[in-house]
């Protein structure tokens, strides 16, 4: 089933959001200070690797797909609240995967929020 330009578009601003989101962990990783800086900033460490590989992935497969996407990245800032923040883009994953209508490209998304989930456990119970 081919998709519309129109769709191919949403793909990409995703796909730049997914971009944008890493480097907003990075910004944050940068900042982390304080009382439990050192498991905040290993459990970021952690989560950039494993978001990295399922952003390549995701990518990768949607120019298989659909061909060259115009794939933009967003203005980044450092998050004020990172458990928010992190917990925010999960949920903006969930309304974003019926983008994908192959099995293997929502499991991407799955790989994703799977690494968010960790993220989320680590900073918010390993101090």
């Amino acid at each position: 089933m081919a998709k519309t330009s129109s769709s191919n578009a949403e793909i990409a601003v995703f796909l730049g959001e997914l971009y944008a989101f890493n480097v907003s962990l990075k910004l944050f990783h940068w900042h982390v200070t304080g009382p439990g800086s050192y498991a905040k900033h290993m459990a970021l460490d952690q989560a950039i690797d494993s978001l990295s590989e399922a952003l390549d992935s995701i990518v990768e497969t949607s120019y298989a797909l659909l061909g060259d996407l115009p794939i933009v990245v967003p203005e980044t800032r450092v998050p004020g609240d990172i458990v928010q923040h992190v917990s925010d883009f999960y949920q903006e994953i969930n309304e974003k995967r019926n983008l994908f209508k192959e099995d293997f490209t929502e499991s991407l998304c799955d790989d994703f929020q799977e690494a968010i989930q960790q993220l989320l456990y680590r900073l918010k119970r390993l101090q």
